[in-house]
């Protein structure tokens, strides 16, 4: 009786084991993406006028600027398995799988997406700002980004083009502290109030497509890649280099031609430039 209680016992114990085995073996997990805007290598400091803290950058043309806002759309997130084949974040879906990165909210810059496949990640695909179709500035449809976009301290809601913002940058340059101010995003042509002549103006979503220095590999543990945004790439880009004046430093005055200048620097001109002021720096397994 004894030995049998024992025979029992044991192949409950096994049968446990091989419980936890498979149960610690996870089918999904989160990959953690974070920002690190930058000037070069310096992280931005944002500052009003004067400010003796912020972060100043020197262009291409020999303009030193420093920002005091600074905001951009992600969204349209896919990963590209080692293998080959691709994995979409809520591709279709704005209140899931778009984020509003904003420098003077240090909590947007670590965007966690949630249930990703186990597996080995060599690539990964997102768009700056927001793709044709969902580029409406749709309440009912998509009411969490629609608020976080349309708050008092992100105003992204671009009405003249009846979408998005899909960056936002505010701040000054030149001796005298001259107000730098670069909004872009998509726009419609047509009549006002009849969409019905609406079409295609400016096309300024770009998509983007970095290689991970390493694999990232989802598994038991949650890998955090490091996305860092260098914003030098804004007036000394691999495109266009860029010299700010009367014409071009704020969008009251800045015609679509030189806002298309600005989002080819920062997004890639969609042909030569797939990165634009984007590189993947690190992957932490």
């Amino acid at each position: 009786m004894k030995t049998t209680l024992n025979f029992l016992f044991l192949s409950l114990v096994s049968v446990g084991l091989l419980s936890c085995s498979k149960n610690d073996t996870p089918v999904a997990n989160n990959v953690t993406l974070h920002f690190n805007n930058t000037f070069k290598n310096t992280t931005i400091v944002l500052g009003d006028a004067s400010s003796a803290t912020a972060t100043q950058n020197t262009s291409a043309e020999g303009q030193i600027h420093h920002f005091s806002e600074l905001k951009y759309v992600i969204s349209n997130i896919r990963l590209v398995k080692a293998a080959g084949g691709e994995v979409p974040y809520h591709i279709n879906d704005l209140d899931h799988g778009a984020r509003v990165i904003n420098q003077a909210k240090p909590q947007t810059l670590d965007y966690v997406l949630t249930n990703i496949p186990v597996g080995e990640y060599k690539q990964i695909k997102f768009g700056l700002g927001v793709k044709a179709e969902l580029n409406t500035l749709d309440q009912v449809r998509f009411p969490n980004f629609y608020a976080e976009a349309g708050a008092n301290d992100t105003k992204m809601h671009w009405e003249w083009g009846t979408g998005y913002r899909f960056t936002k940058i505010e701040g000054f340059y030149g001796p005298e502290h001259n107000k730098l101010s670069i909004h872009t995003g998509s726009t419609l042509e047509g009549t006002i109030d009849k969409p019905d002549t609406y079409k295609q103006g400016v096309d300024a979503y770009r998509e983007i497509a970095l290689s991970l220095p390493a694999v990232a590999i989802v598994g038991k543990q949650s890998p955090r890649v490091v996305i860092e945004v260098d914003f030098d790439k804004l007036l000394s880009g691999k495109t266009n280099t860029i010299k700010l004046g009367t014409g071009n430093a704020i969008p009251s005055v800045h015609t679509a031609a030189n806002m298309v200048l600005f989002v080819d620097n920062l997004g890639g001109n969609g042909s030569s430039d797939l990165s634009g002021m984007f590189s993947a720096r690190s992957v932490e397994n």
